[in-house]
């Protein structure tokens, strides 16, 4: 299997996180490879190498194993769990194509505009202030393309990520309007917690468990709550090929139940898809998730790999695709 760091333990973290061994212990599979990574560039790079049954990659890199046959349908009738999942989590299209699915929810969450002192106007603040810290993903450009469908309406986006090149063009000057060395670019969580514990930025795009570490710690940090959101959802794939596929469908089976998202949501810090999980030691990460409460996550827009096809939305194939949104960022970001 391959996953992020932190998705599946093993134990060998600590011995209190381990849901690989009793995984084992009751279907009688056994987990031969677990490779996990940070970034969704190195899962990349993992798949080009080797072979896997299951796999839970972020939404970008979904979209491209879907379009390109990397990863099967799924028959949601073998996944126990699955009519757990709230039906608004279940038919993004992030987990469907076609009418079929092809990815069952894990773990998700949300980007936030966060702050300490000052509340800003909105959310476009984040690109026309400084100091501030902004996620490091070509994804980024969607919470700049969803500040600019508050601020410059005339742009006429309405997903933020199926973007014509016009509003491709919009969002990434916003982005640059404020770029130099007072911005942080972060790609790993305890970047971002160190420069808020400095005080090192006045704004910073950060998940609701940042906000919740930092409440914990005596640093409690506001967020643009009714403001839009844009979040992703982790979920987990079947390959086109699996080597065993009895003990794939018993992995999406056991990581879609209430007990396993409930110990990977209180060790990662992300919602669990499966609201069943929201108890004892998940439930803190369930609070500040809203996970039951569907008019807030209404309010976020989830990642969707960007597509030339305006994801299949009758744009009329005018939208960029996610390799124009890759270029653009690398070029911010250098």
């Amino acid at each position: 299997m391959l996953t992020f760091q932190g998705h599946v333990e093993y134990g060998g973290t600590s011995s209190a996180v381990n849901w690989v061994t009793p995984f084992e212990r009751k279907t009688g599979c056994r987990v031969v490879k677990l490779d996990r990574v940070r970034t969704g560039e190195e899962m990349a790079a993992k798949l080009a190498g080797n072979s896997y049954d299951v796999i839970s990659p972020p939404p970008d890199l979904a979209g491209q194993l879907v379009a390109e046959g990397s990863v099967a349908p799924v028959d949601t009738s073998l996944v126990e769990g699955y009519q757990d999942i709230p039906k608004l989590l279940r038919e993004l299209p992030a987990m469907r194509q076609g009418g079929k699915v092809y990815g069952i929810p894990y773990l998700w969450g949300v980007n936030q505009v966060v702050y300490e002192q000052g509340r800003p106007q909105g959310p476009e603040a984040l690109y026309t202030t400084a100091p501030v810290a902004i996620r490091d993903s070509p994804l980024s450009i969607a919470d700049a393309a969803l500040a600019l469908r508050r601020a410059s309406p005339g742009l006429g986006i309405k997903d933020p990520f199926q973007l014509t090149p016009a509003q491709l063009d919009a969002a990434v000057k916003l982005l640059a309007e404020r770029d130099g060395p007072d911005r942080v670019y972060w790609k790993d969580s305890l970047d971002l917690i160190r420069v808020l514990a400095t005080r090192a930025v006045r704004l910073a795009q950060a998940l609701p468990y940042h906000r919740d570490l930092f409440k914990r710690a005596g640093r409690p940090m506001k967020a643009l709550d009714r403001s839009p959101m844009t979040g992703w959802v982790d979920p987990w794939m079947l390959s086109a090929r699996p080597a065993s596929p009895n003990c794939a469908y018993k992995w999406l089976n056991w990581t879609a139940s209430a007990g396993v998202q409930r110990s990977a949501a209180a060790w990662t810090g992300l919602a669990p898809a499966n609201p069943k999980a929201c108890a004892k030691r998940a439930q803190r990460m369930c609070d500040v998730y809203h996970v039951r409460d569907d008019d807030w996550i209404r309010r976020v827009s989830f990642a969707v790999r960007p597509a030339k096809d305006c994801g299949g939305g009758g744009g009329g194939g005018e939208c960029t695709d996610y390799t124009d949104w890759m270029q653009r960022w690398k070029n911010l970001v250098k």
